[in-house]
């Protein structure tokens, strides 16, 4: 085998994910493959930095729809280099913590109501009379006033 032409086992077990993940990875446009004479998949080397690259942002909670996004605006679909990778990092940068400023708030109201509207509770830190939070929307909206992850 080539260098630069990797079976889809040893990407597998090098990047530390399933082959049905590369498969999968495949078919959403996260990374691209060929077929060999003899029809076997087979990778670029670089390809091990893209799942890696995949795997990192998928870590901190960034969707693969955005993972792609962000994949697609790098000329020829090649793989983030050190200087690409520092400006997808930056991107997501605002949207992890937005991310974990909700969950900080979550964490701090989680004993108490967090605006949900149920009035439920015995010892309601709020008085929600006739519902009013309802104009608000739906769901926990005090929690959602205080940050929106939209």
């Amino acid at each position: 085998m080539k260098n630069d032409q990797l079976s889809v086992g040893y990407m597998a077990k090098r990047c530390g994910v399933k082959v049905s993940t590369l498969h999968f990875y495949e078919q959403k446009g996260l990374i691209r493959s060929w077929r060999n004479q003899g029809n076997q998949r087979r990778y670029p080397r670089d390809t091990l930095r893209r799942v890696s690259v995949i795997k990192a942002a998928q870590k901190v909670g960034v969707s693969l729809e955005k993972i792609k996004q962000a994949l697609d605006t790098l000329p020829d679909n090649r793989t983030p280099n050190t200087e690409d990778w520092q400006i997808l990092a930056s991107k997501w940068n605002k949207e992890l913590n937005a991310r974990i400023q909700y969950l900080e708030n979550l964490r701090d109201l989680l004993s108490g109501c967090i605006g949900c509207g149920c009035l439920s509770m015995e010892n309601c830190p709020i008085y929600n009379d006739q519902d009013k939070l309802a104009a608000e929307g739906s769901g926990a909206v005090l929690l959602d006033k205080k940050v929106r992850l939209d």
